[in-house]
């Protein structure tokens, strides 16, 4: 009868032992979030829209590289369409690079250049008539950075001339998001 328990001890200890010998283990790691480094692309949005005198809806996405705190580089596409029913309706399209410089926090200046393609037609007691053109823009200007990701501000054409540009102004204000 010694034999018997003293065999099943054996028996029960080595299947113990070798449960635990193949036993799996995971090891969970645990990321501290202040080490993190953020990403130094920054995709954005310009947008715009009104209703005020007629209709004008703009969209700008653009994406910058931040090349140290201060610098970023980048470009875009936009497009916009304005109408002023039975007068007046112009659509541009067009691309942009953008360079953004932040001396602090708060504050980011900037300077952009845009070429857009113009399609405007216009009634006239004639008829309509149309107008398609190239519109080269240069800007500079600065925006009020609310938080990480909302800036606000305008920005001013320095190749702005009155009869020959698609833009009403050569002040542009301005809202963009970035993600």
């Amino acid at each position: 009868m010694k034999n018997i328990l003293f065999s099943l001890l054996l028996v029960i200890g080595a299947l113990l032992l070798s449960k635990a010998s193949i036993a799996q283990t995971t090891q969970i790691g645990v990321i501290d979030s202040t080490t993190a480094k953020p990403s130094k692309w920054k995709f954005g949005v310009g947008f715009g829209l009104s209703f005020v005198g007629g209709t004008n809806i703009s969209l700008a996405p653009n994406l910058t590289y931040k090349l140290s705190e201060k610098v970023s580089l980048g470009g875009g596409i936009q497009g916009s369409y304005s109408a002023i029913k039975d007068v007046q309706s112009t659509t541009t399209y067009g691309a942009n690079v953008i360079s953004q410089y932040s001396p602090i926090k708060k504050i980011t200046l900037l300077v952009e250049f845009a070429e857009l393609k113009v399609a405007t037609e216009t009634e006239t007691p004639e008829g309509k008539v149309k107008d398609d053109f190239w519109d080269s823009a240069l800007f500079v200007g600065a925006g009020f950075n609310i938080n990480e990701k909302i800036s606000v501000g305008a920005k001013y054409n320095v190749l702005y001339k009155e009869d020959e540009s698609v833009y009403t102004s050569p002040i542009i204000p301005f809202v963009n998001i970035t993600f």
